[in-house]
């Protein structure tokens, strides 16, 4: 298959799923990034979204965060906001920290979410 093929779907993205220790409490976080509401939460789960992707939180026993910028396994969200610094402010108030060693790029900013996992911020081309 060339690039210019396109690939025949085996499934379509529902959910990204972060790890966590606190489930409520990081998607109480993020529902102030994106305004979404809770659409399932039992004892181990909380999932806010109602479109075709939702953002879950899975409470993980001996949670151990991310440690950004080292290597390994790790995921992270970009999220488009329309101005950084009203936003960058925001999210800082809400219990995101901003890390020294930044990704690349002008137009955004890296956080970390009360949790650890790190997420940017950009403005749109």
């Amino acid at each position: 298959m060339t690039g210019r093929q396109a690939a025949r779907a085996v499934g379509t993205l529902g959910s990204v799923v972060l790890d966590c220790a606190d489930p409520e409490q990081l998607a109480a976080f993020y529902q102030q990034v994106t305004g979404w509401p809770v659409t399932y939460r039992s004892e181990s789960y909380v999932f806010i979204g109602e479109g075709p992707v939702r953002i879950g939180f899975q409470r993980v026993g001996g949670y151990r965060s991310p440690h950004w910028p080292e290597a390994g396994s790790r995921a992270r969200l970009d999220f488009t906001v329309l101005e950084l610094g009203p936003a960058v402010a925001a999210l800082l108030a809400a219990g995101a920290s901003r890390p020294e060693q930044q990704a690349d790029g002008e137009r955004g900013v890296t956080l970390l979410d009360p949790a650890g996992h790190p997420f940017c911020l950009a403005v749109p081309d």
